[in-house]
C-alpha cells in the first residue's frame, strides 16, 4: 500500500461540509477515502466521474407559482387555438424520450 503523505486543502461552506460529513459517518467512511476515492476515478477515467450542467426547468405543478401555471396554460391554449398542435403520439413518443 502506498505511503499517503500528500494533503489537500479546499475550501467549502460550513453547511456542504457539515451535511457531507454527517453522511459519510452515517456510512462510516472517512472523508479522506471519499477524496482519494475520487481522485483515482478521476486518473482512472481521465475525467471528472459526474457531470457538471444546469438542469432543465421543471414544469412540475409542484414546483410552479400560480401565476407561472396559468402563464404555461395561456401558451398552451393558444397554440391550440393557432392549430400548432402535435398527434398524440407524436407527443407522447417525445416525452418518453425525456424520461
Amino acid at each position: 500500500m502506498a505511503v499517503k503523505t500528500a494533503n489537500v486543502m479546499a475550501r467549502v461552506a460550513p453547511e456542504v461540509k457539515s451535511q457531507a460529513e454527517a453522511i459519510m459517518e452515517q456510512l462510516g467512511i472517512p472523508a479522506s477515502v471519499v477524496i482519494n476515492s475520487l481522485y483515482k476515478q478521476i486518473i482512472m477515467t481521465k475525467s471528472i466521474p459526474f457531470v457538471f450542467s444546469i438542469p432543465q426547468q421543471s414544469f412540475m405543478l409542484d414546483d410552479m407559482d400560480e401565476q407561472a401555471f396559468d402563464d404555461m396554460m395561456e401558451i398552451g391554449y393558444q397554440q391550440a387555438v393557432s392549430g400548432k398542435v402535435k398527434p398524440v403520439k407524436e407527443a407522447f413518443s417525445k416525452i418518453r424520450k425525456n424520461l
